[in-house]
């Protein structure tokens, strides 16, 4: 059940199949879909390959989806995230130019460090969620959903030539780089030992560029998807698989696939794109107004800003909340009904939670069922089941902030 709930989620995500140069070293597979550079070591080490956002990807290894789950909250585990979008800008005006697309206030990041924001359109929608990150090294270094691949980089080089045909410097460039996601307590032990930087100065959403494990050009950012302590190392694709296999050397790594990053992801409260935010979705509805700068609010110039803000001072009449129930596992699309029986939202996300043996699940209600604590029911095979409104994230977070 856990598994084919996680796959069913996974399995709605619309294809991205950006033509990018390489593609993270990508080569093409079975019915055109792209590879990553560690296709061959997936397979060679049980990966259970399926389709996804327009490439071959790991559902789970061998030891199946709970334990990969289980492991990953206790230890540690290494996830090819290689699919998604690397993107370089570069330029004098590179932080005006993000501005103008994203509701975060990027001028006001320090060398090395990154933040979450939204990359919105005209009507206050979400057309993606990013990581920005200021380098230290004159650039912007940004990362997007693989789904999302091919609108992102319309956008980002239309705008780019739009600023460029006003004087602007500004250049976008795709990375070939593939991207490695190590997650869990005991990461920092692991990954310390491959690097020269001390990685306990290295707080949540920081990044550096070093070696790691005698492979140059890396970047290493204290992020992931996971809620635990985690990396996310940006590697020159033709030594991606010599890195991954210096981490699986150690016997506290464990490969995990797509199914444990789907279940860490909801129990941490952590957003899907294409099933709990899209472009009919605003920040005010989805709890995520916290990635509006206080400055862009005053100077409303991003896209949707009109409508995003007058959302806030009326209140949405729909939110984005936490549920969790006993009995059959709640699934996206599923009706949410209020005391009376009355429909009142969907459900976007959901599976049995591992860590609290019991479901989990997020979705959208109208404002005034929104209050944890409220009692609702969830439709499951046409009988009513009893959910409760839930405070997230399920499990706690354990991101690292340096002392």
């Amino acid at each position: 059940m856990l598994r084919a709930g996680c796959r069913a989620a996974l399995s709605r995500r619309p294809p991205g199949s950006v033509p990018r140069r390489g593609a993270g070293g990508a080569g093409a597979g079975e019915e055109g879909l792209k590879q990553t550079p560690l296709d061959a070591l997936h397979r060679a080490r049980g990966g259970r390959m399926v389709p996804f956002a327009g490439w071959t990807l790991p559902l789970h290894y061998g030891q199946g989806h709970l334990q990969s789950h289980l492991h990953t909250r206790r230890h540690c585990s290494l996830f090819d995230v290689s699919h998604m979008m690397q993107t370089l800008v570069y330029g004098r005006d590179r932080v005006r130019f993000m501005e103008s697309l994203v509701v975060g206030d990027i001028a006001e990041l320090k060398p090395g460090q990154g933040t979450l924001t939204l990359l919105t359109n005209e009507k206050g929608g979400i057309t993606d969620d990013l990581i920005v990150t200021n380098t230290s090294e004159d650039h912007l270094y940004v990362v997007s959903n693989a789904a999302c691949a091919d609108k992102d980089l319309a956008i980002l080089r239309d705008r780019a030539a739009q600023l460029q045909a006003t004087g602007s410097d500004v250049h976008v460039e795709v990375s070939d780089n593939a991207l490695l996601a190590l997650q869990g307590p005991s990461m920092a032990r692991v990954l310390q030992a491959g690097l020269s930087d001390d990685l306990a100065k290295l707080s949540f959403m920081n990044s550096i560029s070093t070696t790691v494990f005698g492979v140059p050009g890396c970047r290493v950012t204290r992020c992931g998807y996971t809620g635990e302590d985690g990396v996310e190392i940006s590697v020159p694709a033709a030594r991606a698989v010599e890195l991954a296999e210096q981490l699986l050397g150690v016997p506290d790594v464990w490969l995990a696939g797509l199914a444990a990053r789907d279940s860490l992801r909801l129990e941490a409260g952590l957003c899907l794109y294409g099933n709990d935010i899209d472009e009919t979705v605003t920040p005010a509805e989805a709890g995520l107004m916290w990635t509006l700068g206080k400055r862009r609010r005053v100077a409303m110039d991003f896209p949707g800003a009109a409508v995003i803000m007058a959302q806030v001072k009326e209140k949405p009449r729909r939110k984005r909340v936490g549920l969790t129930s006993v009995g059959p596992a709640i699934r996206p699309h599923m009706a949410i009904l209020g005391p009376e029986g009355r429909p009142v939202g969907t459900v976007t996300s959901g599976c049995p939670s591992p860590c609290l043996g019991k479901n989990i699940a997020m979705g959208y209600v109208e404002a005034a069922h929104s209050r944890t604590g409220t009692k609702l029911t969830v439709e499951v095979r046409k009988k009513q089941h009893p959910a409760v409104i839930t405070k997230m994230p399920f499990v706690p977070t354990q991101y690292y902030m340096a002392k």
